[in-house]
């Protein structure tokens, strides 16, 4: 086994760097953009990798904004936040576009099976793994 100690890691192309085992199959990727933000009272991103911008477009909804768009919209958004709201919380990702996604927390109407009842929270984590 051996142990790689290194300050940088540069891809030979445009592309992020990807693991591979001696075979050559891919055995994981970076994520490509992370964000930690407080969405109530005065939103604000605490710290953040390729994101700009947030936008807060109603109670419970943003927008999330890459510093450096993706190649498609065909990435993974993950999410957690501490909102304390009643029923089953969901987090729906929506309108994705190179350039960032929306974002919206509340909790189920179980006949529809839609987000209702939107809730800001004080802390929200969120990574993005993608092309």
């Amino acid at each position: 086994m051996s142990t790689l100690n290194v300050g940088t890691i540069k891809s030979v192309s445009s592309a992020a760097p990807v693991f591979q085992n001696s075979s050559g199959t891919e055995k994981g990727q970076l994520a490509k953009a992370w964000i930690n933000f407080n969405g109530s009272g005065t939103i604000a991103i605490r710290d953040s990798f390729n994101v700009s911008s947030i936008t807060d477009d109603a109670t419970g909804k943003y927008t999330i904004n890459f510093t450096n768009a993706f190649p498609n919209t065909n990435y993974c958004p993950v999410q957690y936040n501490n909102a304390q709201t009643t029923g089953t919380a969901v987090n729906n990702f929506s309108n994705a576009w190179t350039g960032g996604f929306e974002l919206a927390t509340g909790t189920l109407k179980c006949a529809s099976h839609e987000a209702s009842n939107y809730a800001d929270s004080s802390m929200y984590h969120v990574v993005v793994f993608g092309d």
